[in-house]
């Protein structure tokens, strides 16, 4: 009984808490965002791609007050990644297992779950569609829209029981899909909280010391951002296998990413290349003597967009990828 009752006040004060102000869909989203968090739950989920579909199944329980996640890749060689308080661990055929310091996991999990709902709403309507059934379970369903049309938007079918998301269509600009993440099962129960505190006690590979970096100006940059993308790491290095000097940046919305890659142009550059896998996007275009790539979760044409807008600051009496070259060779 004593378990029945803890579930039922959490619930309570997931709806007590959604601000009066906030639209039903928007107030919605805060309380699976509080819900993904807050609650102790394991959910089978299958991801499906245009030419694939990928089982997994992802844990998350508070254990001592701290949330813990656990997602396994289902099929295929063993991967899991593992996730206490700000530390994630990975666990990858072939690579040896790594921890770095962060709040999100990078894994196949809907990019609506690990984002500030509050910070969204300026970019993106919130707009009810909606019940429906999913998993058998009674969801409301809402679409997350881009006001600009420049990005992607998301379908969302939120159980209406425990306010988890249970399936999250990922669509392009025309409306169809391009990924879906759907629930096989879902089971919330306090008992997960005992099996995740295993974790707890796991001897996990330590924590990898990135170098600091000394932050040095861009001799570029980019002129045709979408409204509320932000630039949030920039990086001059070489190429692991070809040595070749790359500048780049990164950027995002809070909900989707990209990044813009500037290198020398050379003679195995390809004056213009586009690839879509799934919602990632690759555009290359050459302009000059520099080739400039972006990659990222965007619609091809605003990757093109992106990437045509680059514009380098000033002539010197060098370019910037002669810059960039310059300065990859200094230790």
């Amino acid at each position: 009984m004593k378990p029945l009752l803890i579930g039922v006040v959490a619930l309570v004060s997931l709806v007590a808490n959604a601000s009066t102000d906030e639209s039903p869909a928007e107030a919605l989203l805060h309380q699976m965002g509080q819900a993904t968090e807050q609650l102790n739950y394991e959910l089978s989920y299958i991801l499906v791609r245009k030419n694939s579909i990928e089982p997994l199944r992802y844990r998350h329980a508070l254990v001592e007050g701290e949330s813990f996640g656990h997602i396994a890749y289902l099929s295929g060689p063993p991967r899991e990644v593992i996730r206490r308080g700000d530390e994630v661990s990975y666990f990858e055929p072939g690579v040896d297992p790594f921890t770095i310091k962060s709040a999100q996991m990078v894994a196949p999990l809907p990019s609506i779950l690990q984002t500030d709902v509050n910070h969204l709403a300026s970019m993106y309507d919130f707009v009810p569609l909606g019940r429906a059934r999913e998993a058998g379970l009674a969801c409301d369903v809402v679409r997350v829209s881009p006001k600009d049309g420049a990005r992607y938007s998301y379908v969302l079918w939120i159980d209406q029981g425990s306010r988890l998301l249970v399936r999250a269509d990922l669509l392009d600009r025309d409306g169809d899909p391009i990924e879906q993440y759907r629930a096989l099962s879902l089971v919330v129960s306090p008992k997960l909280s005992d099996a995740m505190s295993k974790l707890a006690a796991l001897e996990l590979p330590p924590v990898v010391q990135v170098p600091k970096q000394e932050k040095s100006e861009l001799r570029w940059q980019v002129t045709a951002l979408p409204n509320g993308f932000k630039p949030i790491y920039s990086n001059r290095h070489r190429l692991l296998m070809t040595e070749r000097p790359v500048e780049s940046q990164m950027f995002s919305d809070g909900l989707f990413s990209f990044s813009v890659y500037l290198a020398e142009a050379d003679k195995m550059s390809v004056r213009e290349q586009l690839v879509r896998k799934g919602g990632r996007t690759l555009h290359s275009h050459v302009s000059g003597n520099a080739e400039i790539t972006v990659v990222g979760d965007i619609p091809p044409a605003t990757a093109k967009k992106v990437a045509e807008s680059v514009r380098f600051n000033p002539p010197s009496d060098e370019t910037a990828t002669d810059a960039i070259a310059t300065e990859a060779k200094s230790p």
